[in-house]
């Protein structure tokens, strides 16, 4: 895989992070994550952390600065075959073994970074309690402990340690609804500095691939409908499809809260289809039923017994009576 060398190594003599005092007061759980929100997107900083999982540990770095107002990031994954993200303004860019580097049009990196670094908190707000719970210490700093709870209990919390100078992430810990982690995110190192930002400022000179175009696709029809969902959880998108190894019709929706995501996917049942199935691995909940000869399938990150309630919600369509593989054009 072709590698986008930009100078990163060249950062030096950068400044180590200030320790707070611990008898600073400690301002609430919603400023605090409002000011973490403002230092994640406008500070000139690098991050080297670790997410931890059940099964394993993946070493990142992720740099990033705001620069005339254009945002630059670069997340590079440590260990393994070399893989990497880079952002530019509303272009972000993948390079990944095995891939052709590609380029979307987005604002956002779909890479493992703590999602609440780039959550609307006033949003947020509506669905989950901010918690303040004192003071501790991570990396080597102080940091103000926040818990963000769900006020239905139907979806998972995160702990968050913020360093109470910079106001970056320093851990962010992703909670079952029984406070156990599924899996943390914990910073071994940092650095703010406008030094970062003048390296990755390189990136305007640095030839990346062009920018996928994507034909805009139609908002499918679908003749079913989902009854039962989690407070503030939205439909982002619908559509048909077959899936690439089997050729199965699929129609699926996917809806998000700002913080946590899940799809559901309905195909007509065929030899392919188990009865019922319920899987969690860390984060993800994979649950699926046979439904008046359909076959209903919850993915996401939510809890399974959620999954299942959102499953079971599921209203098929007087319109929606023909064979699914009908409506899907060949």
């Amino acid at each position: 895989m072709k590698r986008i060398l930009v100078g990163v190594m060249a950062l030096v003599s950068l400044a180590m992070p200030y320790q707070a005092s611990a008898e600073e007061p400690i301002p609430s759980a919603g400023a605090l994550l409002h000011q973490m929100d403002e230092a994640s997107r406008e500070l000139s900083y690098e991050l080297s952390y670790i997410l931890i999982k059940k099964n394993s540990i993946e070493p990142l770095r992720y740099r990033h600065a705001l620069e005339n107002g254009e945002t630059y990031a670069h997340l590079v994954y440590l260990s393994g075959p070399p893989r990497e993200v880079i952002q530019r303004g509303n272009e972000v860019s993948y390079f990944e073994p095995g891939l052709e580097p590609f380029t979307i049009d987005s604002n956002k990196m779909v890479a493992p970074l703590p999602p609440i670094m780039k959550a609307d908190i006033d949003k947020l707000s509506q669905y989950y309690d901010f918690i303040s719970m004192g003071r501790s210490r991570e990396t080597g700093v102080a940091c103000d402990v926040v818990r963000i709870a769900p006020k239905d209990g139907a979806r998972y919390s995160y702990l968050l340690w913020i360093d109470t100078r910079s106001k970056l992430v320093m851990r962010a810990d992703l909670l079952d609804r029984d406070g156990e982690p599924l899996e943390q995110y914990r910073a071994v190192s940092y650095v703010i500095n406008p030094k970062v930002g003048d390296v990755l400022k390189s990136l305007e000179n640095v030839k990346l691939p062009a920018v996928v175009q994507l034909p805009p696709k139609p908002q499918a029809k679908l003749d079913w409908q989902v009854n039962w969902l989690p407070q503030g959880f939205k439909s982002v998108s619908r559509n048909r499809h077959r899936l690439m190894m089997t050729e199965r019709p699929v129609e699926s929706k996917m809806f998000s809260d700002g913080l946590f995501s899940f799809s559901i996917y309905i195909s007509a049942a065929d030899h392919y289809t188990v009865r019922e199935q319920l899987v969690r691995q860390g984060r993800r909940t994979l649950h699926s039923y046979l439904h008046n000869g359909k076959e209903v399938t919850v993915v996401g990150d939510i809890p399974p017994a959620t999954a299942r309630r959102v499953a079971e919600s599921i209203a098929f369509l007087p319109t929606g009576s023909h064979e699914l593989k009908e409506s899907i054009s060949q």
